[in-house]
């Protein structure tokens, strides 16, 4: 019956993770492909690189946050509000009250969720647990406090205060820098080579002890995702969309097209899309807005084979020139 109650939001959460991925992704090599929740490779073997740790704890975070505010808007029956500080002294000026998001009652149900998708006992099943509570450490680590102002005509004497949880983009950006600043462990291979022996697991556990709760960790490097590697579920920069002009880009988002296309041996080629789009609007008394359709030319680049004929010389182009039919 938990599970019929809770695996909707379960769903949810995974898939609000996974397109928080792709945004955070949005314009590097590796943008979070569809395949990235499988976590596979050809061998049997799961890959445990930088990015399938940033999948593992976006993906908790998402089921955790998702479960914290279904509970918080009553879908459930079987939890509420988070009121165990409520009456407490928090600071200078303000208590604890109202009503706070339940993340413990969002942190246990994920736990019983995801981590139960972990059946192993090696490594990398260790790599995956731990980068799992990451995320869930990353939606505790961004709440929020809101506090109400109370007193005679609106003198905030005193503030109750209460717990809330960010925008989910919040905890994006904080995971994201996590991921860039992942550790990488380095394993006595010898010592793993002994399995699921004692010896194995008295490395592990020394590898881990030296790694923080919060941050993110993985064992092999990355491949550069330029190419497309269909096994490894890797498309490729081949026809990928990237910015080169336009209003507000950052630094990062300018870059994209060197990034993705030329230092992957690809060439940035535009092309012009027509696009309709609502223009000259006008209120019209009661109470409507009419529009105009415009369209507009609109420019953009994406990642292309170089033009192999460019580097033929002159000379063997005429001379094949004359032998067409």
């Amino acid at each position: 019956q938990a599970y019929l109650t809770y695996s909707s939001s379960v769903a949810a959460g995974a898939h609000s993770g996974m397109e928080e991925c792709k945004f955070q992704f949005g314009w590097e090599r590796w943008n979070c492909p569809e395949s990235a929740l499988q976590l596979s490779t050809h061998n049997r073997l799961r890959s445990a690189t930088r990015e399938t740790s940033f999948v593992h704890a976006i993906s908790s975070a998402g089921v955790m946050y998702t479960l914290t505010r279904n509970c918080s808007l009553g879908d459930f029956e079987s939890c509420g509000c988070d009121d165990s500080r409520n009456g407490r002294v928090g600071g200078r000026g303000w208590v604890w009250g109202g009503c706070s998001d339940n993340v413990e009652f969002g942190e246990r149900i994920s736990k019983l969720f995801v981590d139960a998708l972990e059946t192993g006992h090696d490594t990398r099943a260790l790599i995956n647990l731990h980068n799992n509570e990451v995320g869930r450490l990353a939606v505790k680590a961004t709440m929020k406090r809101t506090c109400k102002c109370h007193g005679v005509s609106g003198s905030c004497s005193i503030q109750t205060c209460w717990l809330q949880l960010a925008d989910f983009r919040e905890i994006g950006n904080y995971l994201k820098i996590k991921y860039n600043q992942a550790h990488k462990l380095e394993m006595d291979k010898r010592r793993m080579r002994a399995g699921n022996s004692a010896d194995s697991r008295g490395a592990t556990a020394e590898t881990f002890h030296h790694v923080q709760a919060t941050e993110l960790v993985f064992l092999e490097d990355s491949p550069d995702y330029c190419t497309r590697n269909a096994s490894l579920g890797h498309h490729g920069t081949e026809g990928r969309e990237c910015l080169q002009t336009g209003k507000n880009l950052s630094h990062w988002e300018k870059r994209s097209c060197r990034r993705l296309c030329t230092e992957c041996g690809l060439r940035v080629e535009e092309r012009r899309t027509e696009v309709v789009a609502s223009c000259n609007c006008k209120f019209h008394w009661c109470c409507t807005v009419r529009c105009e359709q415009c369209r507009q030319l609109v420019a953009k680049h994406f990642c292309a084979r170089r033009d192999t004929t460019a580097t033929v010389p002159s000379h063997i182009k005429r001379r094949n020139k004359g032998h067409k039919r």
